[in-house]
């Protein structure tokens, strides 16, 4: 029965949502989980629908006859009696309709409605739980005769009991069916499917209708009433199975959100929000700082304002009235404020000693001068403030910060010393790390490929490895297990071949771009864009670095390297299917959920892709460090942060010949000097040889240089690309830079060797062999000397040669489509620029 067929209904209260959290919310900040559900309203309750107001004669006889009869005469007769049993006891309650005297029995009031009628029958001893009225009781809730509350299906556990399976068997039975088969197709153990289709099964029971009726209304309340309730649920009540089920169908509105998880977004704190966490006692400087947040606010990401909260909110002035109890002005005398900043420097933190007792150390700050700058910048603010708006006046006093205090150039020496020390001792560790990922890469594969099609207690070998499959006693959720013959110790092959991959994808992809965390996590199939030439048609790849830190993109050019890396993680997120698929992903720097996007760096769980989280990536990292065993100098594991990668790209981009500028650029930094702070200098003659570079440009540069290009300008610069091809490769210097070795390609170590052209260099390796004999024949010396350092040089790159081709062959083995099948966009650029037509 729909819900088309029901009469009179009365409205229900909305799932529960804080309406003071969702009312002071930032507006800013996104729409937050409370407001999403507002907009997704569940189902009112009915009071009456015409199965319930049927009478008693009509009521047996519908229940006792197929489908809801069982073939089975004896499970039938406990059905039966269980039927009659309650039908009787029901009809002695007071209501006009079967779900009137339901309510009014008290039934759902009570630990166990049986108890009820036991005590209404004097046959019945009162501690006796007769077999037959649980599926008595099933027959006339899968029958709609009566709809319990959600509230006691959620807590009466044996109310529960073959709900979904009657439910499939009477109601809806080509529904359930494919829900079913889609549990089986992700591979979901055979517990949590139950699970999921009991609580789909349980909004049915609640509201009626089919399981096409169901809203996303009723998941949210489900969900809500079950986390009130306190109920225990295989993999929690938040577990969003059942509501990935019936979104996969297209049960769900067209506008439902992609993931349950959107909902539980609190969004943005608001300023005042963020100030009250740390309890300030004077409620007058409270509201000072709320205000500062608040004009703050409209020049700053959230990220910054958070912290800017912290540090005036709890290391300013929570700490003054720890220290100074009644404190109610920004005007500190100077003992106070000599204190505050000694305080400020330090830090105090309470570990355990070997011994098991705690023990109060105390160490320097490090970033105390922020906090300096923080609190004198508050001070500078309100006092400029005061000349314009007369409310900041009264706050408008003397700074207790001078401008010595706040100084960073001490430590900018000391930060950048520490980082130099860090980025050098991590720069040769990194060869060892790409090899390792690089192997585990391919034996965790190997390993899920051999174990994936032996049986259940075979042995099988692969990567070097012997291992057995276990034999399961019940269904896994679709992962390969494996074991030590030996041990008996149980691996997941599943995980570690996933562990394996994207630990990979993402050392390789810092490596090779240098990009944030952030701009990895956030990477889409969007990214990935082909630039045409439009002379030769030669495509360009380029990936383009959505905004963040600094709200400006830039692109980079996509190596090949880099290319095969970018394809095999598209080839793998794309599952067979002909797209990258959606995903929601959370910005734990801004508070919000991203709309759905096709993020390169996410895996399928179950029914739902799931981006791949910064702290499963650093878990991955951790692993693969902890696995190679390097240590540093004081003897602990080596450790590498996200953001060593792109010290170590910067560093090692500059020391190979890029141009600092260029490399400013590349890193997305607005100042050189920021580039320059990153790079671990060696030679000290670096910075400068580049300084005296920039200055004798913009002496030389005249300013109507910075100007849109001309045509003839324009074809100079494409003609720089249609250069690069010489005869057995690519050349891949940077634009504008002259052929340092005077176009002996053979020892030169920008060329990128091409493998079609094997035979040319073999040919050219015979050819130098030969002069070089003729030359030691004619005692040529010289010529002898410099004709033996080309043929190191071309036995060079027929190695190199060799390794492409052997990587080449690899990738094509696992159905990798080239970059050009993955780009998610190419950008063609007219041979001719018309006037007045910028630049791609």
């Amino acid at each position: 029965m729909s819900t088309a067929d029901e009469a009179t209904t009365t409205p229900t209260l909305t799932p529960a949502v804080d309406s003071g959290a969702a009312a002071t919310t930032a507006d800013a900040g996104g729409q937050t989980g409370a407001r999403l559900a507002a907009r997704f309203p569940p189902r009112p309750v009915a009071i009456s629908w015409p199965a319930t107001q049927a009478s008693r004669t009509q009521v047996l006889a519908r229940l006792l006859a197929p489908p809801f009869a069982l073939d089975n005469p004896l499970s039938q007769r406990t059905r039966r009696m269980g039927l009659l049993s309650i039908i009787s006891w029901l009809q002695a309650q007071p209501g006009a309709t079967w779900q009137e005297r339901w309510l009014a029995s008290g039934a759902e009031a009570t630990p166990d409605w049986r108890d009820l009628l036991n005590r209404s029958d004097p046959r019945m001893p009162g501690d006796v739980r007769p077999p037959h009225l649980s599926p008595g009781l099933l027959v006339l809730i899968c029958g709609d005769v009566i709809r319990p509350g959600l509230s006691w299906l959620a807590r009466f556990a044996p109310a529960r009991r073959g709900l979904a399976e009657e439910l499939a068997r009477t109601r809806d039975s080509a529904t359930f069916a494919d829900l079913k088969a889609a549990c089986r197709q992700a591979g979901t153990a055979t517990q949590t499917e139950q699970t999921a289709l009991t609580r789909i099964g349980m909004i049915l029971a609640a509201k009626g209708g089919v399981v096409a009726d169901l809203t996303v209304g009723d998941c949210l309340e489900l969900i809500e009433i079950s986390d009130r309730a306190g109920v225990v649920v295989h993999g929690g009540v938040h577990n969003p199975l059942f509501y990935q089920l019936l979104r996969s169908l297209g049960v769900l509105e067209p506008d439902a959100p992609a993931a349950l998880r959107m909902f539980t977004g609190t969004g943005r704190p608001t300023c005042a929000q963020l100030i009250d966490r740390y309890r300030i006692a004077c409620r007058p400087v409270r509201d000072v700082l709320v205000d500062y947040l608040i004009e703050r606010q409209l020049v700053c990401d959230f990220s910054s304002l958070q912290h800017l909260a912290y540090l005036l909110g709890k290391l300013f002035w929570a700490d003054l009235e720890a220290h100074h109890p009644g404190i109610d002005t920004l005007k500190l005398p100077r003992q106070v404020a000599a204190a505050w900043k000694q305080r400020v420097m330090t830090k105090t933190r309470t570990i355990r000693g070997s011994d098991g007792r705690e023990v109060t150390v105390t160490s320097a700050r490090l970033d105390g001068r922020s906090v300096l700058t923080a609190v004198r910048a508050f001070y500078l603010d309100i006092a400029e403030w005061a000349d314009d708006d007369p409310r900041w006046v009264p706050w408008a006093v003397r700074c207790p910060i001078s401008a010595s205090e706040a100084s960073h150039k001490k430590d900018r020496a000391h930060r950048k010393s520490r980082t130099d020390q860090r980025t050098r001792e991590r720069l040769p560790v990194l060869p060892a790390l790409i090899a390792f990922v690089e192997t585990q890469r391919t034996a965790t594969a190997d390993l899920l490929r051999v174990a994936s099609a032996a049986t259940p207690g075979q042995t099988f070998t692969a990567a070097g490895q012997t291992l057995r499959r276990p034999v399961m006693k019940t269904k896994t959720t679709g992962r390969i297990w494996a074991e030590d013959p030996d041990t008996g110790r149980r691996r997941d092959l599943t995980f570690e071949e996933h562990r394996g991959f994207w630990t990979w994808a993402m050392v390789q992809v810092l490596r090779l771009t240098g990009i944030r965390i952030e701009e990895l996590t956030e990477l889409s199939h969007h990214s990935l864009i082909q630039y045409r030439l439009p002379s030769t048609g030669e495509l360009v790849p380029l990936l383009q670095i959505a905004p963040s830190k600094t709200d400006a993109e830039r692109l980079l050019v996509i190596s090949p390297e880099l290319a095969d890396v970018l394809s095999a993680i598209v080839a793998r997120v794309r599952g067979g299917e002909p797209t990258v698929p959606l995903v929601v992903a959370y910005d734990p720097l801004e508070r919000v959920y991203n709309p759905p996007m096709p993020l390169l760096f996410q895996w399928r769980c179950r029914l739902e892709n799931r981006p791949v989280a910064q702290t499963a990536l650093r878990a991955y990292l951790d692993h693969a460090l902890g696995e190679i065993g390097v240590k540093d100098a004081a003897g602990k594991l080596t450790r590498y942060t996200f953001h060593d990668f792109r010290r170590i790209f910067i560093t090692d981009a500059v020391m190979h010949g890029m141009p600092p500028h260029i490399a400013q650029l590349v890193a997305g930094h607005r100042d050189i000097n920021t580039t320059m702070g990153y790079k671990a200098v060696y030679p000290e003659e670096v910075i400068n040889g580049h300084r005296a570079f920039i200055a004798r440009r913009r002496a030389l540069r005249p300013g109507e240089e910075y100007r849109t290009p001309t045509d003839a300008e324009w074809d100079a610069f494409l003609g720089h690309f249609e250069h690069r091809k010489v005869a057995l490769g690519d050349c891949g210097r940077s634009y504008d830079t002259p052929c340092i070795h005077e176009h002996s390609c053979l020892r030169c170590p920008l060329l990128r060797p091409d493998p079609a052209q094997h035979a040319r260099l073999l040919a050219i390796c015979d050819n130098l062999t030969a002069r070089i004999t003729e030359a030691e024949q004619h005692h040529w010396l010289g010529e002898a000397e410099g004709l033996k350092v080309s043929l190191v040089g071309a036995r060079a790159k027929l190695a190199q040669m060799d390794q492409i081709t052997a990587h080449r062959r690899g990738r094509t083995t696992l159905g990798m489509p080239s970059f050009p099948d993955v780009a998610a966009r190419t950008v063609t650029t007219p041979a001719t620029l018309t006037a007045g037509e910028g630049t791609p």
